[in-house]
């Protein structure tokens, strides 16, 4: 189709049964989304023959707080939030990728080699989309995009994956007759990020972007991870899912990150490992006073989070497959509790008076008064905290954390059925 068939086909309602399973909440405003993007890519791109629409949702990660990079089980989810693309083939070789805001430096696709000097750049991850789905046999071309996203930055909802895997999905849709996996999709955004953006992620956030719903993930083989979809209704049980957004400050926490996995890999070394999935927990604990002697009580603490909650997003996935949501909840609770008192990313031991998740926490507990539950969400130190707020006080929870952090702040989700994919009409 062209621009004008695309848009006529909004208008007839052609879309809404796709637009109804990515955005319940009101497929008007969808509709005009979509819409205003294909006239941004009218009026940098002009009409085309064939034009197509690609997404790719942000994600929330739901059980397995850091355990990801130490080949652990971990649950996520993809949520209503979004990138979009609007995509035509061009017969230059070369990617030129407009996006709401900002240019994009085209990526000329004869040139696939990463650079340092590109580090931190979004013409980086195209071009390692590209250059690794060179590599792993699949075709590729030049195409021009326009892309919008409402996926908030900073708010641990994965703005960057998203954007991966998007990418991956067009070069699929539109080079390769939509036959990359979903797997495979998610690898390549993750080696687009390490080795192209210079960004050393774990594959949590591609995974979830690409499956789409509940996915519980064992990365005991990243390689070969063993992925399974869960399908469950949030809202049937009369709870809202919601990021709060404490905005804090994101610089110089790179050291606070690192930390992380580099006590874990003191701990797991200690033991002849690689990553803390391979001790074995007995020997362990049976090992805690040379531990904390040679590597200091914070990196024991953090090992013991890793078994903790390695083990709790497993019980997550089996609470929400026998639809035990009083359980689940238990066990958001107790994961929200490890990572504050042992893994410790709540707040940068670098600024020790910015302390917005500590604070959000305690508001929300103190509001919650016992029902719902609440954690820090995904990297921590300085970004969001995840809750399940009782529906019906949903508005009163709004009023009392926004008038804190300001209008805006909390960002209510809901999960979407659908990973990665092309919009494609009835």
């Amino acid at each position: 189709m062209n621009i004008t068939q695309l848009k006529d086909a909004i208008a007839q309602g052609k879309f809404d049964n796709i637009f109804n399973k990515l955005y319940p909440a009101d497929v008007s405003v969808a509709r005009k989304r979509y819409n205003d993007a294909l006239n941004c890519f009218e009026e940098i791109f002009g009409d085309r023959e064939e034009v197509r629409i690609f997404s790719a949702p942000g994600r929330t990660e739901v059980g397995g707080n850091h355990t990801d990079h130490q080949h652990g089980r971990v649950l996520a989810g993809s949520v209503n939030l979004d990138v979009i693309g609007v995509v035509a083939a061009n017969d230059v070789n070369v990617v030129r990728i407009e996006s709401f805001g900002y240019k994009v430096d085209p990526v000329d696709l004869n040139f696939l080699e990463s650079s340092e000097a590109e580090y931190g750049k979004t013409s980086a991850l195209i071009r390692g989309c590209c250059a690794h789905f060179k590599k792993s046999g699949y075709n590729i071309g030049g195409f021009d995009a326009y892309t919008t996203s409402d996926v908030l930055g900073g708010s641990g909802l994965s703005s960057s994956a998203a954007y991966e895997v998007l990418i991956c999905n067009i070069l699929s849709g539109m080079f390769n007759n939509n036959g990359v996996d979903r797997v495979e999709i998610a690898k390549i955004s993750q080696k687009a990020e390490r080795e192209y953006f210079g960004k050393p992620c774990g594959l949590l956030d591609q995974m979830a972007s690409s499956q789409g719903g509940f996915t519980a993930i064992d990365f005991m083989n990243p390689e070969k991870p063993v992925v399974e979809q869960i399908s469950f209704d949030l809202a049937s049980h009369g709870y809202t899912l919601c990021v709060v957004d404490t905005h804090g400050d994101h610089a110089d926490l790179t050291q606070d990150y690192a930390d992380i996995t580099i006590e874990c890999r003191e701990i797991s070394n200690y033991f002849g490992k690689d990553f803390l999935r391979d001790v074995d927990t007995d020997v362990f604990f049976a090992s805690i006073s040379d531990l904390r002697n040679k590597f200091g009580d914070r990196a024991v603490l953090r090992a013991i989070h890793f078994f903790g909650d390695d083990n709790r997003a497993e019980e997550q996935k089996v609470a929400l497959k026998q639809d035990n949501f009083n359980h689940f909840l238990d066990l958001v609770n107790e994961s929200g509790d490890s990572s504050y008192k042992y893994l410790q990313n709540v707040y940068s031991a670098s600024n020790i008076k910015a302390q917005g998740l500590c604070l959000a926490l305690c508001l929300t507990e103190k509001f919650l008064n016992g029902e719902g539950a609440c954690r820090v969400h995904g990297g921590g130190f300085a970004g969001t905290i995840q809750c399940y707020i009782p529906t019906e006080r949903i508005e009163r929870y709004l009023k009392m954390i926004n008038g804190v952090f300001g209008e805006g702040s909390c960002c209510i989700l809901s999960i979407r059925p659908i990973g990665g994919c092309e919009i494609i009409p009835d």
